[in-house]
């Protein structure tokens, strides 16, 4: 059978599974909430003001999308630059490059494999914080009502499918990033310089945010989408920010990944 782009994603997994940093990521991912419970149990206050912290210390089911709020600013950011940023540069670093493009797989199929595998690995690092955030929020508070941002309650059962939602919509951008450090990945063949230029550029996009004070561009950048979540915990759903934030953040991906596609594709590997 002809090797295809899974193949590569295949491939790209397993080198992912056998990395340290891969399970770094997850496990603080994973640790976040944790801590986050063991800090509240010391102290009578906690966040209230931050989306969903209401509802701290009665349920834990919104424990993870407080923690999120946090991770939002930049931890996130840098665990999915750790592997953007370093997907095809560790290649070019290593020397193994060479050896992956003589294979029977077109140079697209390649990317479009560590692109993949990079997808994933955002989402599980998102879904680590989730279930983290249930079980130890669960353990501390219970699986009890969720209060939204809006005053309505909503079961158990119906929260814990908008907090699965709302990792769906905040992975969204998340996912742009990802692709800006595949980008700088591919063209500065540096692992360091891909991961740093990675953050700066959402640094940018939060001082632009901050600084600029233009109420309709912040709306549009990329930073700004990690909040869109906000808008599943309103009765009835604000769909704006939601769908805004999913062709702000294709926007903010396909380009650079087209850019990446095109530099890859003439790769010349004849001095490696």
């Amino acid at each position: 059978m002809r090797p295809t782009t899974f193949t590569a994603y295949r491939w790209e997994m397993r080198k992912l599974a056998s990395q340290k940093r891969t399970y770094i990521g997850v496990g603080a991912a994973a640790l976040l909430p944790t801590l986050f419970v063991v800090v509240m149990s010391f102290q009578k206050g906690g966040p209230y003001d931050v989306p969903l912290g209401h509802n701290l210390r009665h349920t834990g089911i919104a424990l993870a999308l407080v923690v999120l709020t946090f991770a939002s600013r930049f931890g996130a950011q840098l665990v999915t630059a750790l592997v953007a940023g370093d997907i095809v540069a560790t290649e070019d670093s290593g020397g193994t490059l060479k050896t992956i493009l003589t294979r029977s797989l077109r140079r697209s199929q390649i990317l479009a494999g560590k692109t993949l595998a990079s997808f994933t690995y955002v989402l599980l690092v998102l879904l680590a914080l989730l279930a983290a955030g249930m079980i130890a929020g669960g353990i501390a508070w219970g699986f009890n009502p969720v209060v939204d941002l809006t005053g309505s309650t909503h079961s158990a059962g119906r929260a814990v499918g908008l907090a699965f939602a709302s990792i769906g919509v905040f992975s969204v951008p998340l996912v742009a990033i990802a692709s800006f450090g595949i980008f700088l990945s591919v063209v500065t063949r540096n692992s360091a310089a891909a991961i740093v230029g990675t953050l700066v550029f959402e640094l940018v996009m939060e001082a632009i945010v901050g600084l600029v004070h233009v109420q309709w561009l912040h709306h549009y950048m990329l930073s700004a989408q990690f909040d869109a979540w906000h808008g599943l915990w309103q009765t009835p759903i604000y769909w704006t920010p939601i769908v805004r934030s999913f062709w702000v953040s294709a926007l903010f991906a396909a380009v650079p990944l087209a850019v990446a596609f095109v530099v890859f594709q003439r790769r010349d590997v004849s001095g490696e």
